[in-house]
């Protein structure tokens, strides 16, 4: 199928230290000398190679860390004009959240010397700054940092939290987050620290299991930050769920309708129809396994609730989940289609170029 005119925009590119003593160079004591997990200890094995055939490095880094191999994949054999990037780490649900927030600054400051200052792709690259939900001071000092860089163009926090994002203690964040005109994405963890569930209702037993549970726990954070009145206090605020979970917005958003319509002069803080505060200020990022594939009806799924102006594509590279454009069903129609692989990005991320400049 030909798509659409209009920039292709990559929203889920993963980026990576090259190692963990790579890593090291960009901290400092007491924390350079300090163990922490490695970021490829995931909660589950996948059900083959972690990372996608073709992207191990001569040089035997981590796939995903080159950042000329990365934009030779996605920008010139893909064909993608811009990639969002998203470094991945563990750093958030270590223990010590002193450390955790020492190594997300460390990430910070190479995936803007590494990937955004320079290098071939640089102006067709755009950046994820990692922040501390555990640290809300640190987390807003990063966004201050940060915010006024033009190729960074949203704040990453990580999926396993104490408690959900509803709460008040995170107000802070959203509102710094709000102020910098920024979105937040919120992405599963890597690597293992404290036990902070990758579902709601705990750790599951296999890779299906997880596979399975992961998408609820993006929707608890959502419907609970609606129920909490914090789309309705941040009227600017969005959030971008990274790891797939569209597929189950529907039932969810309906469920909460219909039991809260009765009962919203109960919420003064939170007083409309819930399905109301997802309209500009949620997305998601379309993950391998979501919605119902090549089903005829697959363009009706995704007007439902909205979701054709939700969605993003994102190729998870270079995960083993890595998703390319001819893994969209074939029944979206061609206004979808366009939407998905690089207008509700552009719209979200002020990208206004149908190319990328030329220097």
């Amino acid at each position: 199928m030909t798509d659409p005119g209009g920039p292709l925009i990559d929203a889920g590119v993963h980026v990576f230290f090259a190692s963990d003593n790579d890593l090291r160079t960009y901290l400092r004591e007491p924390f350079k000398s300090r163990g922490y997990p490695h970021v490829d200890v995931a909660w589950f094995a996948p059900p083959g190679p972690r990372y996608v055939e073709g992207s191990a490095n001569p040089d035997r880094s981590h796939p995903g860390s080159d950042p000329e191999a990365v934009g030779r994949v996605i920008l010139e054999d893909r064909g993608f004009d811009y990639a969002i990037l998203h470094p991945m780490t563990a750093a958030s649900i270590l223990p010590d959240w002193h450390l955790g927030s020492a190594i997300l600054a460390a990430t910070n400051q190479m995936l803007v010397e590494r990937w955004l200052d320079s290098g071939t792709y640089a102006e067709r690259f755009r950046g994820t700054i990692r922040v501390n939900p555990r640290d809300i001071d640190s987390a807003v000092r990063e966004i201050e940092r940060w915010k006024d860089h033009p190729r960074v163009v949203q704040i990453g926090l990580p999926m396993q939290t104490e408690v959900p994002y509803g709460r008040p203690q995170f107000k802070p964040l959203w509102r710094a987050a709000s102020d910098a005109g920024l979105p937040v994405a919120v992405h599963i963890e890597m690597g293992v620290g404290i036990t902070h569930p990758p579902t709601p209702s705990g750790i599951t037993r296999t890779f299906s299991h997880l596979a399975a549970y992961q998408p609820m726990t993006f929707v608890w954070h959502l419907l609970n930050m609606i129920a909490e009145g914090v789309f309705h206090e941040f009227r600017d605020l969005k959030v971008v769920w990274t790891d797939g979970a569209a597929d189950v917005l529907t039932p969810f958003i309906w469920r909460m309708d219909t039991f809260g319509r009765p009962h919203l002069e109960q919420t003064p803080w939170s007083p409309n129809i819930p399905s109301s505060y997802l309209p500009d200020h949620t997305y998601f990022v379309h993950g391998l396994l979501d919605g119902p594939g090549d089903a005829d009806f697959a363009d009706e799924w995704l007007r439902m609730t909205g979701k054709e102006d939700m969605l993003l594509f994102g190729s998870s590279y270079p995960s083993w989940q890595t998703v390319t454009r001819e893994d969209l069903p074939a029944a979206w129609t061609p206004q979808q289609r366009a939407k998905v692989l690089g207008g509700n990005a552009a719209e979200l991320y002020g990208i206004r170029a149908t190319a990328p400049a030329t220097t």
